[in-house]
């Protein structure tokens, strides 16, 4: 079994309407084993990708040439391209920063996941953003 395909391609904005997708808890969790592979070479690419070009700068590098860069620069925009095409937004990289849209009592909600937690606990109001950032509820219901 490969354990880092990805589900069949979602439509980000679900029914047409140009709104996003909206995932339950439930959903949104149970992407969360594909999301941290693609986390963890994300942030791998990102470190060599700094490297790279820093040392590009310079002169030569360990880690390659300007072919090098082009490819990883192309790898991270594919990476990038599996979580947008999957409906979880991309909020930055560095750290990589995600959500995943979702309703919460009927509110506006996007369930929050920041590069090194272990699992998805937090959410924020779609109107607020990170800075409301809370976790969720013990009793959280499936929404």
């Amino acid at each position: 079994m490969d354990h880092d395909a990805a589900p069949p391609p979602v439509d980000p904005f679900a029914g047409g309407s140009g709104e996003p997708r909206l995932f339950t808890l439930a959903e949104a969790r149970d992407l969360m084993p594909q999301v941290h592979r693609k986390a963890d070479e994300l942030v791998t690419l990102r470190a060599d990708l700094a490297e790279l070009a820093a040392d590009l700068s310079g002169g030569e590098s360990a880690l390659g040439g300007r072919a090098e860069l082009k490819a990883a620069e192309a790898r991270l925009t594919e990476l990038q391209s599996w979580f947008m095409d999957n409906g979880i937004e991309v909020k930055g990289i560095a750290p990589l920063l995600i959500d995943f849209p979702a309703l919460l009592d009927g509110v506006s909600v996007r369930l929050c996941w920041l590069e090194g937690e272990p699992e998805l606990a937090w959410y924020h109001r779609t109107d607020l953003g990170f800075v409301a950032r809370r976790p969720l509820p013990e009793q959280t219901s499936p929404f």
